[in-house]
């Protein structure tokens, strides 16, 4: 037993120099005075890398046609592609899975590492689609990009930066000119593809070098957030006594991080709880997102069949159409985005994800009845992102920014990661009743399948979050301790 005491207190006293050489980096980090307009430019680089991000996430979605027609379609046939595709595509969760267990990290060891290592990881995932000749190099790229971006740790940067009155306002703000930024996705399809396809690959590794620089600006030039400094540093001045008592707290609030203790606050806590079911029948809805634009594809095909052409042809002629309305489609989405944090902050949080998730049923209604019946590409390539726009504010408002200023500083991140895991249970059903009817209908339903399945969902959410959930407008976010709407 005395060897057991010295051990212990062995380990105690590395326990404490660790602490203090921990204390005092981040006390002399937080003492650093900040360069006159930080705040400004700050945002600027958050911007730069929220784009990266935006354009790694929905890359996939906006080469969905050509991605399945050039590595999927040789193997699987024309007409199955895209279903062969998704249901191979769901070996993707296997990176969403490590991620949830990666997130929380970042409440122990800070938000700008991670903003960093994310940021390069999507860049790597674009790298290794860009340069595959065959489905298993593309499923790994698929792995390692679902991996790394799930986190928004930019998105944790601005909520816990921006002034509580403004907080909605500057978030989505940002997200705005993210959804923009997507713009080079068209872009670099009318410079490199145009009316031959074969140039995606090129598409993909410029994508790959942009995340690689903005990751590298994100490096040099970001601080850690205040916020967590100085929740961190307030943790660590505590005397052994207090953190002891700190962690025995049976609420959970108190916990340093940790995947476990945030699933067993998020799911005592009656606000996150009814936040978590709520938002997992909005993904529902996600649906959307998955196959805008071979819904586009397929629609604007129909008209090339009919004259004839086999489906890989009917694609490939329908492909400039496509491209045309994906300029538009940053538009459409960054308007909505944009219009829902002036809402929020002006109405209050639940009002404008009513407004946002109406916005997506019309906005969604009149694209795909626009793609079908061959207008004007611009337009419908606004309508999509107005319909796709709608549906990420009304998720950033319910699963980013009510969840935030729901949680404790100290716990914001992991219950963010917790938040994400449970959710999939509600969103599974569905992706994958979409999945299975997908690959029994075909390729050409996948419009109408993602409306059947989209709308249930969405009207489930509201009412939820109407009847068992209370705002969070103006809350100060620093001074979250958990108790709130408990």
């Amino acid at each position: 037993m005395p060897e057991e005491r010295e051990r212990n207190t062995r380990k105690a006293e590395k326990r404490h120099q660790r602490e203090a050489r921990e204390l005092a980096r981040l006390e002399k980090h937080r003492a650093k005075p900040k360069a006159h307009g930080y705040l400004y430019y700050m945002m600027f680089i958050i911007c730069i890398i929220y784009i990266a991000d935006e354009i790694t996430s929905q890359i996939g979605t906006q080469m969905q046609s050509v991605l399945s027609q050039a590595l999927f379609a040789p193997v699987f046939g024309e007409d199955m592609a895209l279903a062969r595709m998704s249901a191979l595509g769901t070996v993707s969760i296997i990176g969403s899975a490590l991620a949830m267990l990666y997130k929380p990290l970042s409440d122990r060891f800070g938000r700008k590492l991670f903003l960093v290592i994310n940021t390069l990881g999507m860049g790597f995932g674009l790298l290794l689609i860009g340069i595959t000749t065959n489905i298993p190099v593309y499923l790994i790229g698929v792995v390692v990009i679902n991996f790394f971006t799930p986190h928004d740790m930019q998105a944790v940067y601005v909520l816990e930066t921006a002034p509580a009155k403004h907080r909605a306002k500057l978030y989505s703000m940002v997200k705005a000119v993210a959804t923009i930024g997507m713009m080079l996705i068209p872009l670099l399809r009318d410079t490199f593809m145009g009316d031959d396809t074969s140039g995606w690959r090129t598409v993909y590794l410029v994508c790959a070098a942009f995340a690689a620089v903005a990751a590298l600006i994100a490096l040099f030039l970001v601080r850690e957030s205040d916020v967590f400094l100085d929740e961190r540093i307030a943790y660590l001045r505590m005397s052994d006594t207090e953190k002891a008592a700190l962690k025995a707290k049976k609420d959970g609030g108190g916990a340093q991080g940790g995947l476990i203790s945030a699933i067993k606050f998020l799911l005592k806590h009656r606000q996150l709880r009814w936040l978590l079911i709520s938002y997992g029948f909005l993904l529902w809805a996600s649906l959307i997102t998955m196959y805008y634009e071979s819904t586009m594809a397929n629609g604007y095909a129909v008209q090339f069949v009919n004259r004839g052409m086999d489906l890989n042809a009917a694609l490939e002629a329908a492909a400039p159409y496509v491209t045309q309305a994906l300029f538009l489609f940053p538009v459409g989405s960054a308007a909505l985005q944009l219009m829902q944090g002036f809402l929020a902050d002006k109405w209050g949080r639940k009002p404008a994800a009513i407004t946002m998730s109406a916005c997506v049923i019309i906005s969604y209604l009149l694209f795909f009845i626009g793609a079908n019946y061959d207008w004007p590409p611009y337009l419908v390539g606004f309508l999509c992102g107005a319909a796709v726009g709608s549906y990420w504010a009304a998720g950033d408002i319910i699963g980013a920014i009510m969840v935030s200023e729901s949680t404790p500083t100290n716990l914001r991140s992991s219950v963010l990661t917790a938040f994400a895991i449970c959710s999939v249970i509600f969103a599974g059903i569905g992706v994958i009743a979409g999945l299975v009817l997908l690959n029994i209908l075909g390729d050409s339903m996948v419009g109408y399948i993602t409306l059947g399945i989209a709308l249930p969902g969405l009207t489930i959410a509201l009412i939820l979050l109407c009847t068992k959930t209370h705002d969070t407008k103006n809350v100060d976010i620093g001074a979250v301790t958990g108790m709130e709407w408990d």
